[in-house]
């Protein structure tokens, strides 16, 4: 093949899209904006999937070295009502198909598996055209161009390259998380650190929910779920002086152990604002670009799809490719007609999900829902 591969941002799925052609010898750049891999924090713990996530990383030769990173016992599941009596508590037996692993540890196996000429760091996309003939000119906020005959927007959410392809912009679903940690939370919040299991933890309610991840070394990362317009997110955390204070009184009345989740956070509360696009995003072939991960099916993550899609995305996409490596609106066209489909599914278990974890009759619904008594399809 003599078209190189264009990657516009180095996120799970360009990074793993990047892996997967570099195993076949196909030549690939990918333009991050951001300068360097430790330049911002990576976000919490994901489950990675057997059927999505796991087979992208076994697409990419890298089983092994992603089962080193695996945090054990982190698969276990506990459900508190707001009183904080425990409703559901499943231990991680070993058992399960949903290992989980640091964001950033992942991003950093896929990056320490490419050569690192492969990622040019500080590579801000601010214009992208095109130029006819399935090419197009990408221009950096430093000034240089970029001509490739073969693009992919793999820039998440508010994707550049996405114009190109579709009018279609995400949109706020109606819920923010807003995020904090405690540390060394056995020894200094032994309570918060009990209530809080040893894996993930939900207490839902209608319309809001305080939920965690224990991640290692005694890490409690918490998502405080609120169904609040934007603005007043903005404004509560306007000031960091009363900002947990204000957040905490809309969970006046549950047990103290759950709101020092709140109270007790040692980071600045930072707002999540969860936004999709419209389910069953797709758009019609255009020669030379296509998408993949959240640029192509942004959704809420109450389905814990976004990263396994993302990379499935990515191994699947480098596969296609390499089946047809003299024939690239062939690879391109497979490519995404798997891709509309398997995406509006999980959208739509994602937003189904999202309904039952905060509607009215949580957490019953919740419960259910984790039972296998409510269907996710």
């Amino acid at each position: 093949m003599t078209t190189p591969v264009t990657i516009v941002g180095a996120g799970l799925g360009g990074l793993t899209l990047a892996r997967v052609l570099h195993l076949h010898g196909i030549p690939a750049t990918i333009y991050e904006a951001e300068i360097s891999t430790d330049a911002r924090t990576q976000g919490g713990q994901l489950d990675i999937h057997e059927y999505n996530g796991q087979l992208a990383l076994e697409a990419a030769g890298l089983t092994d070295e992603f089962r080193a990173i695996i945090h054990e016992g982190g698969e276990a599941l506990r459900v508190l009502d707001q009183h904080g009596a425990v409703l559901l508590d499943q231990p991680d037996d070993g058992t399960g198909g949903r290992p989980e692993v640091l964001r950033g540890d992942l991003r950093q196996l896929l990056i320490n598996s490419l050569p690192d000429e492969m990622i040019q760091w500080g590579h801000k996309v601010t214009s992208v055209r095109p130029l006819g003939d399935g090419r197009h000119e990408l221009t950096f906020a430093d000034g240089p161009t970029v001509t490739t005959g073969l693009l992919v927007g793999a820039d998440g959410a508010w994707s550049r390259i996405r114009p190109l392809l579709s009018d279609a912009k995400p949109e706020y679903v109606g819920t923010s998380f807003i995020e904090t940690y405690l540390y060394d939370a056995d020894r200094r919040h032994p309570a918060a650190a009990k209530a809080a299991g040893d894996g993930s933890l939900f207490a839902v309610t209608a319309g809001k929910g305080i939920l965690g991840h224990r991640e290692a070394d005694a890490v409690l990362h918490t998502y405080v779920a609120l169904n609040k317009p934007q603005d007043w997110i903005t404004a509560t955390l306007a000031s960091p002086e009363t900002a947990a204070a204000q957040v905490a009184a809309e969970f006046t009345g549950w047990a103290p152990e759950l709101t020092a989740l709140i109270t007790d956070g040692e980071t600045a509360l930072a707002p999540r604002p969860i936004n999709a696009l419209p389910i069953g995003h797709r758009w019609d072939r255009v020669p030379g670009v296509t998408l993949l991960g959240d640029a192509a099916h942004l959704m809420s993550p109450f389905a814990g799809e976004g990263a396994n899609l993302a990379m499935f995305d990515g191994a699947e996409l480098g596969k296609a490719i390499a089946a047809h490596p003299d024939d690239i609106e062939a690879a391109l066209a497979e490519y995404e007609q798997a891709l509309f489909p398997r995406s509006a599914q999980f959208a739509a278990e994602s937003d189904k999900n999202h309904q039952l974890i905060f509607g009215d009759n949580a957490p019953a619904s919740l419960l259910a829902l984790l039972m296998g008594q409510e269907s996710t399809e």
